[in-house]
């Protein structure tokens, strides 16, 4: 069904140099204006999604999406809230457990957050806590496995509106402020620490990882965590300064006014083909949740990622734990799928994730990761092997 709460037509999440051409086509002044106006209804049509989606799954994966993710305000049922529940079987199987978590009530009413986990054998005391990223769920029955190999005990959360967490009221991905997750985190934190957990690693992917560092920066030593691993951390647009300067900065200000407001991305399947069993990559996952092409972000959501970005960046050296930074060796501007996109990060920027990452605590450890994919745990076995490697010399180091 189509959308009709304001939005703008423009394609300016995250990527790329193509994309920022498409922009720069516009002159400035009526970009901005295009941006700041309130009244131009934004079409989310089925057609649209659907574009060059190639199998009847993805289909209908997207028709559900249309029908349910996407269009939240035509939901007339009760919004309640739902008790917290014991550990029960996931999903995924293999000795994966969940539980929600009740987290009050948010700006779209009632919301929850799920702990997913996996229990090493024995009764190490140490644990991970996984934190995914845009777009996405925590969905990887192997890095479970990779840590319980270890003895280390494996958490994930899947946050608010995303995932297993995602109610029907609710815009999926949607958020006012990036410290709203905290509450999500804080949650996860006390239950591995009733699990009898005390060394504790707080792990997150791109938005993940902003959030996940934004949350060491603003506890300071009251973290309540021993380090911190990020995978591709979100610490900068992929956009020219141009339009870090002056767009950005503008869409978070019409934010403040029209939240809700819904920005189009390009239909780039790049990413999702490099990942996806059914195209090129090796993975399986629920598309309703991690969907083919990126969804319209509202207003807000892009208002959020930039504060989030700047209040990092100035509370940076409150990190007092070990922090690691894990990037890929090289970026790639890419819509449509290539060979090249499986060994590059399409989505960020390499060079700007280890110029900030740089900047995170006292001696963080900036590591490349050769031919590295955005999510460099999805990437191909070899590479991450080598992150695992690196993730994992980490933890021993840090943990003496």
């Amino acid at each position: 069904m189509p959308n009709t709460r304001p939005g703008v037509d423009v394609n300016l999440f995250m990527k790329l140099k193509h994309k920022q051409s498409r922009l720069r086509s516009l002159p400035l002044l009526a970009t901005l204006a295009i941006v700041l106006s309130v009244a131009m209804p934004s079409a989310i049509g089925a057609g649209e999604v659907l574009h060059s989606i190639y199998t009847e799954a993805y289909f209908d994966s997207i028709d559900s999406v249309v029908a349910r993710e996407l269009s939240p305000q035509d939901y007339r049922g009760a919004r309640l809230p739902e008790a917290d529940t014991l550990w029960h079987s996931d999903l995924l199987g293999d000795g994966y457990e969940a539980r929600y978590i009740n987290e009050g009530t948010s700006f779209d009413g009632p919301v929850l957050c799920t702990l997913v986990r996996r229990k090493a054998p024995g009764h190490s005391g140490r644990a991970v806590l996984y934190v995914h990223g845009f777009n996405d769920y925590f969905f990887q029955k192997e890095m479970g496995r990779e840590f319980n190999e270890r003895g280390i005990n494996f958490y994930a959360v899947d946050l608010r509106r995303y995932g297993r967490s995602l109610r029907p009221w609710q815009y999926p991905f949607d958020v006012r402020d990036m410290q709203e997750y905290f509450t999500d985190i804080d949650s996860a934190l006390s239950q591995i620490r009733r699990d009898g957990n005390t060394d504790i690693t707080l792990s997150g992917h791109s938005t993940g990882g902003l959030t996940t560092a934004l949350f060491v920066a603003m506890r300071g030593a009251r973290c309540g965590v021993s380090r911190l691993v990020t995978d591709s951390p979100f610490l900068e647009w992929n956009l020219c300064a141009l339009y870090r300067k002056l767009l950005i900065p503008a869409v978070g200000a019409w934010s403040r006014l029209s939240p809700s407001g819904k920005i189009k991305q390009s239909h780039c399947d790049a990413y999702s083909h490099s990942l996806l069993r059914a195209f090129h990559g090796e993975w399986e996952y629920d598309m309703a949740w991690k969907m083919v092409y990126s969804p319209p972000v509202t207003a807000s959501w892009i208002g959020s990622v930039s504060r989030a970005q700047k209040q990092l960046m100035k509370n940076a050296s409150h990190i007092t734990v070990p922090v690691l930074v894990m990037h890929s060796s090289r970026g790639l501007d890419a819509c449509s799928w290539s060979r090249e996109c499986m060994s590059a990060d399409i989505v960020l920027n390499p060079k700007d994730i280890a110029r900030l990452g740089a900047r995170l605590g006292k001696e963080p450890q900036v590591s490349a990761i050769d031919d590295g994919m955005h999510d460099l745990i999805l990437s191909r076995k070899e590479v991450r092997a080598a992150a695992y490697d690196t993730i994992f010399s980490f933890i021993s180091r840090t943990s003496r």
